[in-house]
């Protein structure tokens, strides 16, 4: 089933791909018994061998076995294998010190991201301040923000160390995509939700918008380009030092 899916290329990526594929099989394993069902009941109950209608359905043990043994392999899946991996993911968020911290924020049809710089620190960001060559906001005179980097569609990480996105939306829902990450997560006005991940494959991957959004939702595209620390580091330098203000 995971030859099917993209390039795993974070740590988490293959728990995931255990849950993918255990629900994959189950649909399949349901879409098969109900086709075999419903071809032995066209054959079964045809006009000739049954010319008058039965209104009561299926009785017997078998139909409720069947019924059972479907509820018993979902709460299988939920709670054996999902839930699990849900709580852990809960739990092992990395906190700000830990984590390569990027702000993304999106708006039709774009990914705004904000890195804090060298510094550590984000500048404060005020709506009075977005315009077109300042999409975001960003007071570079507030303490901390002479420094930052601001992108368009680009988002830099290092590998092998968590990444924790602060993500939030300028106008509509959007939806965070990294299919290589195994991450997704809606976008929403006025809300700050976590994404994270631990990047495992140096590469460039795609960031798509799987929340329709508007007309040209289409160009609401991305990359997440994977380097080494110390790449990353010359990349967050340059960036913060052709963007300084003079």
């Amino acid at each position: 089933m995971t030859r099917w899916l993209p390039i795993r290329a974070a740590a988490d990526a293959g728990q995931v791909d255990v849950i993918i594929t255990l629900v994959h099989v189950l649909m399949l394993a349901l879409f098969a018994g109900w086709a075999v069902y419903l071809a032995w009941v066209l054959f079964r109950y045809r006009q000739s061998r049954q010319p008058r209608a039965n209104p009561e359905g299926c009785r017997g043990r078998l139909a409720l076995c069947t019924e059972v043994g479907i509820v018993i392999a979902e709460a299988v899946l939920l709670l054996v294998f999902a839930l699990p991996l849900w709580f852990n993911r809960i739990s092992a968020q990395p906190n700000d010190r830990e984590a390569t911290l990027i702000r993304v924020v999106a708006e039709q049809f774009a990914w705004n991201v904000h890195y804090p710089g060298p510094d550590g620190r984000f500048g404060q960001t005020s709506l009075a301040l977005i315009s077109p060559t300042n999409p975001l906001g960003l007071d570079r005179g507030s303490p901390g923000g002479a420094d930052d980097v601001v992108e368009l569609g680009q988002i830099h990480v290092p590998a092998n160390r968590p990444v924790l996105i602060q993500l939030t939306s300028k106008d509509v829902i959007h939806s965070f995509g990294v299919p290589s990450m195994r991450v997704k997560r809606d976008a929403i006005p006025g809300l700050v939700t976590p994404v994270w991940f631990t990047p495992s494959l140096p590469g460039t991957y795609e960031i798509a918008c799987s929340q329709l959004c508007g007309l040209a939702h289409f160009r609401m595209r991305g990359t997440i380009v994977v380097e080494s620390d110390a790449a990353f580091r010359k990349y967050l330098s340059d960036e913060s030092a052709s963007q300084r203000m003079p």
